[in-house]
């Protein structure tokens, strides 16, 4: 299985960020969640309540930005190895 390229969370609310690879290029997807507890132990469901909204569009801001970052420092990867 794939490892995630990054995970953001704040409490139980979590971004799962997935990086993606093609013949033209890669991209990054983005998997929200929310953490449960039931008696069999903790579950993740991408289910969100009213409640964790605000705090959902917090992580997905903090996503947005963490994936700008990457896409950046991939593209100038990029240059420098066409360079050498």
């Amino acid at each position: 299985m794939t490892k995630p390229a990054h995970k953001i969370r704040i409490c139980l609310l979590s971004v799962t960020i997935w990086k993606n690879q093609s013949d033209k290029g890669s991209w990054y997807s983005v998997t929200p969640s929310r953490a449960y507890k039931q008696d069999d132990g903790w579950k993740e469901t991408s289910s969100i309540g009213f409640d964790d909204l605000l705090t959902l569009a917090k992580l997905l801001d903090l996503a947005h930005s963490w994936i700008a970052n990457q896409l950046a420092s991939d593209s100038s990867d990029a240059s420098t190895s066409q360079a050498a």
